[in-house]
């Protein structure tokens, strides 16, 4: 069972999978990985160097992963800028944030050249408030977005905030241009047939089963290989996994989504009818959207963790949590009380310590890169991803090859069990914490206390 987006993807552009690896190969470059990170790398490679020999191997199809299947928004790091100037100092935050919202623009430029019916559309993004806790959440990372030159939000008044929110849940919020709203799915398959298109060699259906690092370096199949000068690594979650050194670099947890029947005429009713991505204060924020054929889709992060790093059977399955996700959908819209569920599914996000990515050279090998860690807002940030990595393919000097994001890991968690029994504890604490606000009341202060390690590294899960 594919997810929705995927399985609508593939209904709407029908395409036979490549064909799997069955021998030895030689090529310039191999990556490993068909979602976002890997296509945009081997797209701007190409683009860059017509000549370059690039070949991706995919463990399933291209788009099965994360990139077929998250919430379709489209998000620069504005609200991540005191994460980033802590950890990078000012200039280089202004420049990261600057350079998020230009990969938003450069997805709808490259849609557009190369015909990519991804529904994209730059409607921008509401950050709200829907409780009296959450009120002024935002504030402060709005007045040092200003105070650099660098802020695109402006305050909503409450009636313009509700209608184009659809919802009177909202209480206040703040309104920026600069985001977009795409069909995952089509996204990603648009992105494999240009890659195709400019010649990059695909091999769907071919886990990668080894590496042997060295030059050239060797990527190793079930039933072939692949000889490489390069190789980029860009399979996100399930590198938790494959490379021990990163098992605990990042915590695996899902986010979970339904997606209502079409119902334009509620959507007309309610006042949601543009793309804007809307999205709560939580620390695992509720988001949401529409879709040009009248559907809402409402997800929220933080649900299941795994233990070890672990991909789980049921990221590939519905969504466990559809009962809560369905009582919260309704209490945004009574309007869709009785609109009836047409999916609901979820997937692992490879949530880092800072919630932000990092990118690096594997061991003592300069030949062999990677990147991970969106944390589940990776849709916008793969673009940079794709950025990053060609570059570093390349041997570029630019601004990306010279980024502390290209450092490796900034932070670590702590060692099963302590990882996981953790991540559980500080959920659930999250968990009381929201649902004591929601009702008005004040949270018991052990749960504030154990949120607060969830809360430094920012929201997570919305894209």
């Amino acid at each position: 069972m594919r997810p929705f987006w995927l399985d609508e993807a593939l209904k709407a552009q029908p395409s036979e999978p490549s064909a799997s690896l069955q021998n030895e190969t030689r090529a310039d470059v191999c990556i490993v990985g068909g979602g976002y990170t890997g296509l945009w790398t081997a797209i701007m490679l190409k683009e860059r160097n017509p000549e370059l020999d690039v070949v991706i191997i995919e463990a399933d199809i291209c788009g099965a992963g994360a990139s077929g299947r998250n919430g379709g928004c489209a998000l620069s790091w504005s609200a991540k800028y005191f994460t980033l100037e802590r950890l990078f100092g000012r200039e280089e935050a202004v420049r990261l944030v600057r350079a998020s919202e230009q990969s938003l623009y450069a997805i709808g430029d490259f849609c557009r050249k190369y015909g990519v019916d991804a529904e994209y559309r730059l409607d921008g993004t509401l950050y709200t408030a829907t409780n009296r806790a959450q009120q002024g959440s935002t504030d402060s990372v709005i007045a040092a977005l200003e105070r650099n030159g660098i802020n695109s939000f402006v305050r909503c008044p409450l009636p313009e905030l509700q209608r184009r929110a659809g919802s009177t849940r909202h209480i206040e919020g703040w309104f920026s241009p600069a985001a977009a709203s795409v069909q995952p799915g089509k996204l990603v398959r648009g992105l494999r047939r240009v890659a195709l298109e400019l010649g990059v060699r695909l091999y769907e259906g071919t886990p990668m089963t080894g590496l042997e690092e060295g030059r050239p370096a060797v990527v190793t199949t079930a039933f072939g290989r692949v000889v490489a000068d390069r190789v980029v690594l860009a399979i996100n979650a399930w590198m938790a996994r494959a490379f021990p050194q990163f098992e605990r670099t990042v915590a695996i947890v899902s986010s979970d989504m339904v997606i209502t029947e079409p119902r334009p005429d509620l959507l007309q009713r309610i006042g949601l009818t543009s793309g804007v991505t809307v999205l709560d204060s939580r620390i695992f924020v509720h988001y949401y959207r529409n879709t040009p054929d009248g559907r809402i889709m409402l997800g929220k992060g933080g649900n299941t963790f795994a233990f070890g790093g672990r991909i789980l059977p049921v990221f590939d399955q519905p969504s466990p949590y559809q009962p809560l996700l369905r009582s919260t959908l309704e209490e945004f819209f009574p309007d869709f009380a009785e609109v009836g569920i047409a999916a609901s599914w979820n997937g692992p996000s490879d949530r880092s310590v800072t919630g932000l990515p990092f990118f690096g050279r594997l061991g003592r090998s300069d030949n062999v890169f990677y990147g991970f860690g969106y944390s589940g807002s990776g849709v916008g940030p793969c673009h940079m991803g794709g950025q990053i990595l060609s570059s570093l393919v390349l041997g570029l000097d630019n601004a990306w090859t010279r980024s502390p994001l290209v450092q490796g890991p900034l932070g670590y968690f702590p060692p099963e069990p302590i990882r996981y029994l953790g991540s559980l504890m500080v959920r659930n604490a999250i968990r009381r914490k929201e649902r004591a606000e929601d009702h008005g009341r004040r949270p018991r202060r052990i749960d504030v206390h154990l949120a607060k390690f969830a809360a430094a590294a920012g929201k997570a899960d919305k894209g």
